[in-house]
Parts: C-alpha cells; sequence; structure tokens
C-alpha cells in the first residue's frame, strides 16, 4: 500500500447518545469539528481522515493579537491521562484563539469519555505541534493572520 493513504470512515449506523464507544468517539470528534484544526490534511482531502495523521495536532499555526497558537496533538494529551484525567481536562480548559474551548463544556460526558477512547485507539501519539508563540515573536511555520474586527467606540 506503499504511497497510498488509509481511509477511515464511519459505519452508517448512528450511535447512541449516552453510548461510550470508540465508534461514538468517532462520531463526535467529526460532528465536534475535532479535525478540522487537530488532523492535518483534513479539510484538503473534503473530510476523509487518514488514521496515521488524525488528531496529532497541525504546525500551521493562527495569529492574532494573542501571539501565534496550534492545534495541539490530542493523542499525547490522551495518552498521558486516564479518562477521567482527559474529561476533568475538557470540563476545565481555557485556551487561546481560535480553538473554542467553551463547546467542549457543552459536550455530554459520555461524549467526552467516547472522545477519548477513540483518541486513544488511534495509536501511538506521535510529537508534539508546535507551542504557542507569543506575540512580539515572529513564528518560522506557515501561519494564518486573524484579524479581529474593530469595536466601534460609542
Amino acid at each position: 500500500m506503499e504511497g497510498r493513504m488509509r481511509v477511515l470512515t464511519m459505519p452508517n449506523a448512528a450511535f447512541a447518545q449516552g453510548e461510550v464507544s470508540v465508534e461514538r468517539g468517532l462520531q463526535v470528534s467529526i460532528i465536534g469539528g475535532c479535525h478540522d484544526c487537530h488532523t492535518e490534511g483534513y479539510s484538503e482531502t473534503e473530510g476523509k481522515i487518514d488514521p496515521e495523521k488524525a488528531l496529532m495536532g497541525s504546525s500551521v499555526g493562527w495569529r492574532g493579537p494573542w501571539g501565534t497558537t496550534y492545534a495541539t496533538n490530542l493523542r499525547r494529551d490522551a495518552a498521558v491521562m486516564s479518562e477521567r484525567g482527559f474529561v476533568g481536562m475538557l470540563k476545565r480548559i481555557r485556551t487561546f484563539p481560535p480553538m473554542p474551548w467553551y463547546n467542549l463544556r457543552a459536550m455530554e460526558e459520555s461524549d467526552m469519555q467516547s472522545l477519548n477512547q477513540y483518541i486513544r485507539s488511534l495509536g501511538k501519539p506521535g510529537k508534539p505541534a508546535p507551542s504557542r508563540i507569543h506575540p512580539d515573536k515572529e513564528p518560522t511555520t506557515p501561519y494564518v493572520q486573524l484579524v479581529p474586527p474593530q469595536m466601534p467606540n460609542n
């Protein structure tokens, strides 16, 4: 299979809310938009998940007034935490843009548990994604420049 990409697909059967399973975690990762940023090449392949790259973070940064941030390698996070620890992290996390951390808090706990099981099922954690760069430093990786709109003076 050299040169060919393996693709992870989700069966057509719906997975019940409240069920804790790897399959439900896959569904949550897609619906929750996790792959949009945390899986390099996901958008370019129109939503095909390459298990070798799935949720390993991104080397493309998001630059704004907060500095430059990168989608983290979620496999590394899941590998070093218990399921309970992972769920706790999702409930407490606050991050820099563009990560919508507040959406994580709206997830059902069973979906958080399923997400953890799915991420752990992907295999080796791999290397870390780049760390956040402070606003006064120039990133050496490709990045997307985000410019917040100016608020009108009242």
